[in-house]
């Protein structure tokens, strides 16, 4: 398998900035949510509703940066970090349809995930062309 620099780089942005907003969901979730002006209760369902989806991100950010450093991970961290980033901004394009543009951020935040997930699709690329063929 073929793992280039640019490879290597893109899973280690990749895997920090869903490990960074993972761990901030998952423990400080009303002053994550506080920066784009939505304010969480105090209601202990909902809380923790958040914080399993911070910890779901936060695990899946190791994840994908772990294949920058274990080369079989490699393929699974990029097929990872595609479908996730690329789901992300695809959700957010519909709720923007069904319910209306939200704060700036939110829709910097969309961008970034399109950003992020073509990048991680370009090295699943990189991954699957370097592969040897099977015989």
């Amino acid at each position: 398998m073929l793992m280039t620099r640019t490879v290597k780089a893109v899973l280690i942005v990749a895997g920090l900035v869903a490990s960074a907003i993972g761990a901030a969901i998952l423990l400080a979730p009303h002053a994550f949510y506080g920066t784009y002006g939505i304010a969480l209760g105090t209601n202990a369902s909902q809380l923790s509703e958040i914080r399993a989806q911070g910890g779901a991100l936060l695990a899946g950010g190791l994840l994908i940066g772990s294949g920058a450093f274990v080369s079989r991970l490699a393929f699974s961290s990029a097929l990872v970090a595609s479908l996730l980033y690329l789901s992300y901004g695809t959700s957010r394009l519909i709720s923007m349809g069904l319910d209306g543009v939200p704060v700036s951020g939110l829709v910097q935040a969309t961008v970034l995930e399109f950003v992020i997930g073509l990048l991680s699709l370009f090295a699943l690329t990189r991954l699957v062309a370097g592969r040897p063929e099977a015989h």
